[in-house]
């Protein structure tokens, strides 16, 4: 049985937004070798069930430790969907190798950024396709963070935007300058101008309903007749991949903060 996002404030919108997924995806993968940066989640999840019909080839890569969140779900969903997985493996030497390549390349310290951007970082270094896709954007535009549960609509709204306007002016420079200097180039399907149209006129009940984050989306998951998609439970980056579990373990073996261990990955201290 379906949970309650079955039940959309808006179906016409949901069906709307599923026409318009599905050809701004098969738009942006047609022709190409795609890398999916894979969580095993929702947003990824759709879009590499539509991408799979239209690329000329699919590759999916899931960054973690071992048995972290997002490689157990990530190697479920691959079976499911009979695409290649690869699982990039974080271990503590290797993080904090690249942590430290990725402040020199981004010139960014703050601990939070560097954290949940840890697996498109390995995805877009160590993946072999020239294009690397994401689901970026859908949480910002389709209510996905806990913190969004509960608000009044006005101040769901406003934290909405400006969640968004720090996607647009920290995230997105941050990962196309990763990927620029590994040669490659980040697909952000959640983020095309038809989807951001029909974004905005969504009712509120068509973002959360109850405690279900991205309603809409979990509907257009449904849509494309992929229900196990739909009931997808969503984790940080950050803690789905692990990544906050190392660098925690590392502050706490020093008696630091996550905030002094990352200043000290810049500075080579570690």
């Amino acid at each position: 049985m379906l949970p309650s996002f079955e039940i959309t404030h808006d179906l016409n919108i949901s069906s709307k937004l599923t026409e318009t997924l599905i050809k701004v995806v098969e738009e942006t993968v047609t022709g190409k070798e795609i890398a999916i940066a894979f969580s095993g989640g929702l947003d990824c999840g759709i879009i590499t069930a539509i991408a799979s019909e239209s690329a000329v080839s699919i590759k999916l890569y899931t960054v973690g430790t071992e048995n972290s969140y997002d490689v157990n779900e990530a190697k479920k969903m691959a079976k499911s969907l009979d695409i290649d997985c690869e699982h990039l493996l974080i271990t503590e030497g290797n993080l904090i190798k690249n942590i430290h390549e990725m402040i020199e390349i981004t010139k960014t310290t703050n601990p939070i950024v560097l954290s949940f951007e840890v697996p498109l970082f390995y995805v877009s270094k160590y993946s072999k396709e020239n294009y690397v896709m994401t689901g970026q954007g859908a949480d910002e535009l389709f209510a996905g963070y806990s913190k969004y549960v509960g608000l009044p609509e006005y101040k769901l709204r406003d934290l909405m935007k400006t969640d968004m306007e720090k996607l647009v002016s920290t995230t997105l420079p941050h990962e196309q300058a990763v990927s620029r200097y590994f040669g490659k180039t980040v697909l952000y399907p959640y983020l095309d101008s038809r989807v951001l149209d029909i974004s905005k006129k969504m009712d509120v009940k068509d973002l959360i309903f109850g405690e279900v984050r991205k309603n809409c989306l979990r509907r257009v998951a449904v849509n494309i007749g992929w229900s196990e998609i739909a009931v997808k439970r969503k984790k940080a980056a950050q803690y789905g991949s692990g990544t906050m579990d190392i660098l925690r373990k590392i502050a706490k073996q020093k008696g630091v903060t996550i905030s002094e261990i990352i200043r000290g990955i810049s500075i080579g201290e570690y």
